[in-house]
């Protein structure tokens, strides 16, 4: 069975130790301890870890990664977990298009003035 330590998890995923200890306080990972107290995570703290970092960079709040990784608990099917996922997947996508609308619609007016500006100083 897998085993790493706070530092190691952190150096892998690129994150402070700190924010692995913040997850642990919210219920997303629950390392086991050494006699010593160190924390050791698992291969399953190792793939919720993971879904957190993912979740974070689609930009899920952490409220909602906590209701998808803790359905799995609820319901070891997955399809509660799968059905929410969907759900959300569904509206960060609805909400990324209308951001990517958004951003067209300032690239090509920053293009209209520029080549607007240009045509002034080309006068």
């Amino acid at each position: 069975m897998r085993m790493d330590t706070i530092s190691g998890l952190a150096e892998q995923f690129g994150v402070s130790t700190r924010t692995i200890r913040y997850y642990e306080e919210l219920g997303l990972l629950k390392p086991s301890r050494t006699e010593g107290g160190r924390r050791i995570y698992n291969a399953r703290d190792v793939t919720r870890l993971k879904l957190i970092i993912r979740g974070k960079r689609f930009g899920f709040s952490l409220d909602e990664i906590k209701e998808m990784i803790l359905l799995f608990d609820e319901d070891q099917t997955g399809e509660k977990q799968l059905k929410v996922t969907i759900q959300y997947g569904q509206e960060k996508l609805a909400e990324v298009n209308e951001r990517i609308c958004e951003l067209v619609e300032i690239r090509e007016e920053i293009e209209r003035l520029l080549t607007e500006f240009k045509g002034r100083l080309s006068e």
